[in-house]
């Protein structure tokens, strides 16, 4: 097959074809070493071009498996961008079942990308308007809703979404990009399409919005008529999201009051919702340490953990709670301390050696020392089979080193 005709403009056309679709089998699992050899071998029959989008799709697939998992990775066609940005499926999945809850059967999903929440909400029997303005990603997005199956849900449409009318549909679904030509940006007015936008088009939807942003906005610019939710999956926060209209849940309270606060962890859900607790009281260093999960903490809920502990904070401007008794709670990650020390290099490896610790964990929560500086630093080589967890940290404002295992 050595057929040298050009290809067409898009590069992800040509994966399209028969032939396109037959090498994309060919190079699935190519290691990335062996990628050169693979090449020089397969431009014998392909075109040049082919052979590269190919290989370049191959590498796409094989890191997006993290986010869509196995089956659904080696199907979907990606661009850099878009496996970099796209929502991880679990929490595609569970903001899905949120809007498939509040009776929501139509989507405008606005900057859709390579289609992920798209195919959560179609999964969820929800009719999707998938918009994006860049031509690759909303081919790339439409490519998908067919391999998968759901192009009868998933309508995609080349298009700035600022020009696109979402009326005819329940709900707006609006991820903006968060990255510009010099990395990831922080300003949400300088989001595509900025936060305000963004913000008064939920505010337009018939029934119900979401809202994806960074997961370190400040709260003062959470809406006070939206639900801020922080996500995080397996112990990583993933993203936060603002809800308006019947997307809020009942603890949202009336329109105008303050915005409703959640942290919500998968696999789950597990929910904690804010009370508007005060800060906890700030007490020595108990028998266990207990380190909340990232959505908690940017969801500024470590009070309604740290109650629900009967504990207190060791610092406070530090987040880990302290508690004389264990409770187990999925909120937190707990820690059975064994040792309090002032910070001491020197200490911290006498005792690592006494011990026979050949495994060590660090930790740090108010700390500028470095945890892989400090572990080549006290342990350069294993003393024996022995771990231990070490919190660089303070204790009513003094550096302090906490030593403990996790509990199991």
């Amino acid at each position: 097959m050595n057929d040298r005709t050009p290809l067409p403009a898009s590069p992800l056309a040509p994966l399209l074809t028969p032939e396109g679709r037959a090498l994309l089998d060919e190079v699935r699992d190519t290691d990335p070493a062996q990628e050169l050899a693979v090449a020089t071998r397969l431009r014998r029959e392909h075109p040049a071009e082919l052979v590269s989008a190919a290989l370049g799709q191959a590498r796409l697939r094989q890191r997006a498996v993290a986010k869509f998992g196995a089956q659904d990775a080696a199907r979907m066609f990606f661009t850099p961008n878009g496996v970099e940005q796209s929502t991880r499926a679990s929490v595609a999945a569970y903001r899905a079942r949120r809007l498939k809850e509040s009776g929501v059967t139509s989507v405008a999903d606005l900057c859709c990308g390579i289609g992920g929440d798209a195919i959560a909400l179609a999964r969820a029997g929800i009719r999707v308007l998938a918009v994006d303005r860049d031509p690759l990603t909303a081919a790339a997005a439409r490519a998908n809703a067919d391999e998968l199956g759901l192009a009868e849900l998933i309508e995609v449409r080349e298009a700035d979404v600022t020009e696109v009318d979402p009326s005819g549909y329940d709900a707006v679904f609006v991820d903006p990009a968060r990255r510009g030509g010099r990395g990831r940006v922080f300003d949400p007015e300088a989001y595509s399409p900025p936060l305000s936008w963004a913000i008064e088009a939920a505010r337009r939807a018939p029934r119900a919005a979401a809202l994806k942003i960074a997961p370190g906005i400040p709260h003062e610019a959470v809406p006070a008529d939206a639900e801020a939710e922080w996500i995080s999956d397996g112990g990583e926060v993933k993203e936060a999201v603002l809800w308006f209209g019947d997307g809020r849940t009942a603890a949202a309270g009336p329109e105008g009051a303050a915005p409703a606060i959640r942290a919500t962890l998968l696999p789950g859900p597990r929910t904690l919702l804010s009370r508007g607790l005060p800060n906890p009281e700030v007490r020595p260093p108990g028998r266990y340490l207990y380190e909340p999960d990232g959505a908690v903490i940017r969801a500024h809920l470590v009070a309604e953990v740290a109650e629900q502990l009967d504990g207190g904070l060791i610092d406070p401007t530090i987040a880990y709670v302290t508690a004389d008794e264990h409770r187990p709670t999925p909120y937190a990650t707990a820690y059975e301390i064994t040792d309090r020390l002032p910070f001491n290099v020197k200490k911290l490896k006498a005792l690592l050696r006494e011990r026979r610790i050949g495994t060590l964990t660090v930790k740090k929560r108010g700390s500028a020392v470095e945890p892989e500086e400090l572990r080549r630093k006290v342990l350069p080589k294993p003393h024996g089979p022995g771990s231990v967890t070490v919190f660089l940290t303070r204790v009513a404002g003094a550096p302090t080193m906490l030593l403990g295992h996790p509990v199991r």
